[in-house]
């Protein structure tokens, strides 16, 4: 179903493009040897290269060079084997040189394609225009001082690659479901770690609306710099919003660029939104062509790892899990290899109820990580076949993987240690529905003369005195039984 934003004039369709700049996995810069660890004490890790010292020459990192063509073989794209880096003109006062090394119209990659997850469950292909290799500005840090900025230039020279879709989203959902989705290949690809708080991947919005049955675009503004999917989502909606009431009031909208105050929700004027003119690109005098050989990309493409999509197609086939269920355990690579490693031989249904329920609790109240998970794999799966063979119940089970959580321990010395092994024993639960009825007789009587409501209050009282031990199965067919007699 389209999305559509209700205006005083009729129905307005929503065009959105976006920007993704993504930190390279790397541990030098694009042109220096200078290290790019995230927090370091300012201006610690800055080269005379990324401090724009005269006569300074960029070399490029082949590390970055390889994870921008794995980047781009993940995202389907085109990899050009001939690509070149430009000069892009601007005065900014944490950029050194004045200019920042970029690529312009001959960039590593081109065209591919992205498939976006929808909530409905349906899946969408969003088109990827091209993603460029380009060095990062330092940092202007203005609550330092009363009256000065202080620069950091640890981030000057940091690579990054600038991943631009094509003008295919038509919703703030679609927008997230492509951020979303993007990060994951990027964190399975091992290229960028997508952390939008440390800054290490930034989202530019580009926003325009057009009336509905419009063809072409209109004028687009650009949303800058917004560090989470949710504000770039509050972000769209209310420029979406702005635009229309610009146009129904008779005015028109101005190519600019823009900035989202997230505390306020809303987008507010940074300045005019410059053309590629303005810049005056020209390739870098410094830097050679970037010539690649076809053996180097497939070299690359030999090292891919299982991607989100064919992994979720997987485990539908060979586990057979739902499209919702798949999805949810290969957003990260890291609760992928985990399900798995629960899952290989055994139900693997209970596994993935057990990780998306008590499990992804755990690590959520408790600050854990897929380092150091609340369980390890093997104990979890030790868990479920001690339940599949009778041993535990799911209810008791809850009880031992509270236990496992707390300790550490393998299941089975846990129900060994507390005494949680399941009662199987016929005799013993006989013992306690008799005498539940014999404290209960008016009970009794309103379920023989028929208020089978009344069976589960048994079956919850039997389980109580058995301090949830009795097997639930047995229990039921036992209770039914003595209930007719």
């Amino acid at each position: 179903m389209a999305y559509l934003i209700q205006g005083e004039t009729g129905d307005w369709e929503l065009v959105i493009g976006l920007e993704v700049h993504a930190q390279v996995i790397s541990k030098a810069k694009l042109f220096s040897g200078a290290a790019t660890d995230f927090g370091a004490d300012p201006n610690s890790q800055v080269s005379f290269v990324d401090a724009g010292f005269p006569g300074m020459l960029p070399v490029i990192n082949e590390v970055c060079v390889e994870q921008a063509v794995r980047t781009g073989l993940g995202l389907k794209s085109q990899i050009n084997l001939t690509s070149v880096f430009a000069r892009k003109n601007y005065f900014y006062a944490d950029l050194p040189q004045g200019y920042q090394i970029s690529q312009y119209d001959q960039p590593i990659v081109g065209e591919g394609e992205l498939l976006i997850d929808l909530a409905d469950g349906t899946t969408r292909a969003i088109g990827i225009e091209r993603l460029h290799l380009e060095q990062d500005a330092g940092k202007s840090m203005h609550d330092q001082h009363p009256t000065k900025s202080f620069i950091d230039l640890n981030r000057s020279g940091v690579a990054l690659m600038e991943i631009v879709s094509k003008p295919d989203m038509r919703s703030p959902e679609e927008a997230g479901a492509y951020l979303t989705k993007l990060r994951t290949i990027l964190r399975y690809l091992g290229t960028c770690d997508g952390n939008m708080q440390e800054g290490s991947m930034r989202c530019d919005a580009n926003v325009s609306v057009r009336k509905k049955g419009e063809q072409g675009l209109r004028t687009r503004c650009e949303i800058k710099n917004v560090n989470s999917i949710r504000f770039v989502q509050q972000a769209i909606e209310y420029e979406a919003r702005r635009h229309i009431d610009v146009y129904e009031a008779g005015g028109d909208i101005r190519q600019e660029t823009r900035l989202f105050d997230s505390a306020k929700g809303e987008t507010r004027s940074m300045r005019s939104k410059e053309h590629a003119h303005d810049y005056r690109y020209f390739p870098d005098p410094d830097l050679l062509p970037l010539v690649i050989g076809a053996d180097f990309v497939e070299a690359v493409k030999a090292t891919l790892p299982e991607l989100p999509d064919d992994k979720k197609a997987r485990f539908m086939a060979e586990y057979g899990l739902n499209a919702y269920d798949s999805g949810v355990l290969v957003a990260e690579r890291a609760s992928a290899d985990f399900f798995e490693g629960v899952a290989t031989g055994r139900d693997a249904k209970m596994a993935a109820n057990w990780i998306m329920g008590d499990f992804f609790a755990a690590m959520n109240s408790g600050g854990y990580s897929w380092e150091k998970p609340p369980v390890s794999a093997a104990h979890l799966g030790a868990m479920i076949d001690l339940i599949k063979d009778g041993t535990i119940s799911t209810r008791l089970a809850k009880d031992v993987f509270v236990f496992m959580v707390e300790t550490g321990k393998d299941p089975a010395a846990i129900v060994e240690e507390k005494g949680l092994k399941q009662v199987t024993d016929t005799g013993a639960i006989e013992t306690a529905i008799d005498a539940v009825m014999a404290a209960n007789p008016d009970k009794v009587a309103e379920i023989r003369a028929g208020k089978d409501k009344l069976i589960g209050w048994f079956v919850g009282q039997v389980m109580k005195a058995t301090q949830g031990k009795a097997n639930p199965a047995m229990l039921n067919e036992l209770i039914l039984r003595k209930l007719k007699e």
